[in-house]
């Protein structure tokens, strides 16, 4: 049943986006709108406020976020999900947060807690697989940069900040160096990990549930992919709810197939059982004496 409730909050998270919006007005300013995204259609939600100074919008830009963050925490599972990028973004709490991730001891399957307050605490856990994992992959973007910037010369189409180009350091515009310092600060991360909850329970049963959070996304991919979520194209409240209840249920009944089909020991994944459903068919033949029906079920081959 846990799950399922993580399921029902994907589902919210899926078709219920909030992001902040810096819209023009006629007067030069600026307003800083909280903008929600439902089944494509964008509704604006709140404005945090109006101004002409680019410090003073920036700062709006973050009291939006921030307004985002607490209103999705009122309507948040028992643990708000980082993501996937877990690691870039506990490099963007701040420094004291930061310099005291940095100074625990790194050891393998160890989890330390901090007090964010307001109930929140962020569990900060390494694990020497992910470390290895982390230098290995950073290493691999690292040889690719000194193959492709040796000459150190850039060229229109390679100019981003995406991926491990953010190791490159802009020298006269067309001049490129890598910078190895950054590299080794970004090395100090290496296999650290960061969960945020609201809850009060223990580190370990938080990493538990996060670790298996893969059974959830499998069963979100399943939702999007086998039983096609999307596309949808409702506009009322009701359409919307009803499509995604209607999905729901149908994830329900393939997860259920795919139980049943373990606890037989049935070695058939339910893609190939339920391609086999649809070859199978039912002849009813009437017998002119007698009228008695006869009822053959039949599987079909395909050619």
């Amino acid at each position: 049943m846990r799950h399922l409730f993580w399921v029902t909050r994907l589902f919210f998270y899926y078709f219920c986006d909030m992001f902040v919006r810096k819209k023009k007005n006629r007067s030069g300013s600026t307003s800083v709108i909280v903008v929600e995204k439902t089944s494509n259609k964008y509704k604006e939600h709140i404005t945090i406020g109006i101004s002409s100074d680019e410090n003073e919008i920036e700062g709006l830009v973050e009291q939006g976020k921030e307004w985002i963050r607490e209103y999705q925490s009122r309507h948040s599972p028992e643990l708000d999900l980082y993501g996937e990028e877990t690691e870039a973004k506990i490099k963007n709490e701040s420094k004291s947060i930061r310099r005291w991730i940095l100074e625990q001891e790194k050891v393998d399957r160890w989890m330390h807690e901090y007090d964010k307050g307001n109930g929140r605490r962020l569990l900060v856990g390494y694990t020497a697989d992910r470390a290895k994992k982390d230098a290995y992959n950073r290493e691999k973007g690292v040889r690719r940069l000194e193959k492709s910037y040796k000459r150190g010369k850039l060229t229109k189409e390679s100019i981003n900040k995406r991926g491990y180009n953010k190791f490159l350091d802009m020298k006269n515009e067309v001049e490129i160096s890598i910078n190895y310092e950054k590299i080794a600060e970004d090395a100090a991360w290496d296999g650290l990990k960061g969960y945020l909850t609201n809850t009060d329970l223990p580190a370990d049963k938080i990493y538990e549930a996060y670790h298996n959070l893969w059974t959830v996304e499998l069963a979100f991919r399943i939702a999007k992919s086998k039983i096609e979520v999307r596309p949808m194209f409702h506009f009322t409240k009701k359409r919307i709810e009803a499509h995604i209840c209607i999905c729901f249920v149908a994830l329900k009944v393939y997860k259920e197939l795919d139980r049943i089909l373990k606890l037989n020991n049935i070695n058939m994944s339910v893609d190939k059982v339920l391609r086999m459903a649809k070859t199978i068919t039912t002849l009813q033949v009437r017998l002119p004496l007698s009228n008695e029906i006869l009822s053959k079920v039949m599987i079909m081959k395909r050619h």
